[in-house]
Parts: structure tokens; C-alpha cells; sequence
């Protein structure tokens, strides 16, 4: 870890973080209310994802949908509009539409072969943001002239790694340049987190392995094939085991690779001291 200590972290002229654990526990609230005071640069993964390494395939998605409208195909081909996502680090819809959802064509969903190749295209993107960060980190500083560090990653960071593997390219280069933190929920909010993604479920990344195993122990729960498959109880089924999939994966890169924290922690954080003063208790407890 490049800060060993609370002391080491305390007395940092420059700091370094990168949050990660499941979505909903307050990675982008923490990061947005450190980027308000000034002194942060907020790399999103996501938001790298969508812009950078996604955006074209969104784009085209999206134009090959119009391209069913004599009208808009029209336009399209003689360059009168133009069609592009308009992604924000608060709005990262495009991302998770274009992923979307396997099953029923009829209710939203896409074949499971086209499903699969958008997750693969998922993957190679979030595995290239990450690795992009020690980039981001310089440009921060040297372009904008930011001391601090806030590296936001996704839920999926776990999938793509293997924590117990100390030459893993991803966790190797990004503990090198930021401090790891866990931001562990309680049961409790694990049950929030399964109540509101089954009032609205949305699309997710998933490790190959464990989404062809989900998908083939699905199908053979409800006797059915992939065209008769509802995209959203299949999704809210699966994230209930994705949940118990990622917690001792999140628990081993803390371990090894950085500290932890309780989302009880973070959301009592209201400014940058609050936060300094938070991780150094995390450095001490390690």
C-alpha cells in the first residue's frame, strides 16, 4: 500500500484513494462531496467507459435502432441529425441500456449470444479504464493542478480480478498508485440493496463462470429455454447471487490489497477532514 500508516496518510501532501464494493453504498456520494471542495480529481470508471471505450458502441446501437424508422433512417443517411449518448457521471444510463438484459426479445431482452459479446466488450472496457488511472492521476495534477485523487470504480471491479494473486496486473497497478477502501455494507443493507434493484432492476457486469452458471441453473429452475426467459425476473434472480458471488471477493482485495470501511462510516463523512480522519482510523485497524 503506498500509505502504510495513519501518519503516513495524515501527513500526505497528495492523496491517493480508489473506492470500490458494491453500487448504492456510497462510493459516488463520498467522491462527489470531495470533488466539491476543491481540492479532488474524480476519475469515474464508469463514466471513462461509456465516453471512452464504449461510446461507439452505444452510438451505433442507437443508430441501428433508428435505422427501423423509414423517417429517422432518412436523416441518418444524409447526415441531417447526428445521434451520440449524453452521458454524465450522474447519468450513466446509456451504459447499462446498451449491456442490457438476456431473454425474451418481446419484452426487452437480447439473445444470450449477443448479450454475452455486449458483457465481453463490458469487460475489456472497465479492465482498460482501470488500468488507465495511474494516466488520469498525472493529467490531474500536471493539467488541472489537483493534489488529491479519487479513483470511483464500478460494482464489477471484482469480477475481473483475483485478489489472491499478487502479480494481478490490475490490483498490482492500481495499489501502486492509490490506496484500495473497501466500503463494506451490513446485512441490512445488503436487503436495501436486493429491495430496490427487484423494484428496479437494471442492467449488470458479470464474470463469464458465474453468469454461465447462473444462466444455465435458471433455465433449468424454470424449465424454460433463452427465448422464454423474462429479462427482468432473470436479472433479479441473479443479482441476489451476484451479491454473495462479489463479498468474499471484495473481502480479499481489502485484505490484501488495501483497508475497509463501513458504509455507516462513510455516510457520516460530511468534509475532507471528516474523511482524512476516517481513513487513518482504517490504517490503524488494519
Amino acid at each position: 500500500m503506498i500509505y502504510q500508516t495513519a501518519n503516513d496518510w495524515l501527513n500526505a501532501e497528495k492523496k491517493k484513494v480508489l473506492f470500490f464494493g458494491m453500487s448504492g453504498l456510497g462510493k459516488t456520494f463520498v467522491s462527489n462531496m470531495l470533488r466539491d471542495q476543491g481540492a479532488w480529481f474524480h476519475y469515474s470508471i464508469d463514466y471513462r467507459i461509456g465516453t471512452r471505450y464504449m461510446g461507439e458502441y452505444i452510438a451505433d446501437n442507437a443508430k441501428r435502432e433508428a435505422m427501423k424508422n423509414p423517417f429517422l433512417r432518412e436523416l441518418l443517411m444524409s447526415d441531417s441529425i447526428y445521434i451520440g449518448s449524453n452521458i454524465t457521471f450522474e447519468n450513466l444510463t446509456p451504459v447499462s441500456s446498451y449491456l442490457g438484459k438476456p431473454g425474451d426479445v418481446a419484452k426487452g431482452g437480447l439473445p444470450y449470444a449477443e448479450y454475452t459479446r455486449r458483457q465481453s466488450q463490458f469487460r475489456t472496457a472497465e479492465i482498460a479504464a482501470l488500468l488507465d488511472t495511474p494516466y488520469f492521476i498525472e493529467r490531474a495534477e500536471a493539467l488541472y493542478g489537483y493534489p488529491h485523487f479519487i479513483c470511483d470504480t464500478g460494482g464489477s471491479i471484482c469480477e475481473w480480478v483475483n485478489p489472491e494473486d499478487p502479480e494481478d496486473l490490475v490490483l498490482k497497478t492500481l495499489s501502486q498508485n492509490a490506496l484500495m477502501i473497501w466500503i463494506e455494507g451490513s446485512d441490512a443493507h445488503t436487503e436495501e440493496l436486493v429491495r430496490r434493484f427487484d423494484k428496479s432492476p437494471k442492467p449488470m457486469s458479470y464474470q463469464g463462470e458465474f453468469l454461465e452458471r447462473a444462466w444455465t441453473e435458471y433455465l433449468e429452475l424454470k424449465g424454460c429455454n433463452e427465448t422464454q426467459v423474462d429479462p427482468d425476473d432473470f436479472i433479479r434472480w441473479t443479482y441476489a447471487q451476484a451479491m454473495a458471488h462479489r463479498q468474499p471477493l471484495y473481502r480479499a482485495m481489502a485484505q490484501n490489497w488495501g483497508v475497509s470501511v463501513k458504509a455507516e462510516e462513510i455516510a457520516q463523512v460530511k468534509t475532507a477532514d471528516d474523511f482524512d480522519q476516517l481513513i487513518a482510523q482504517a490504517l490503524e485497524r488494519r
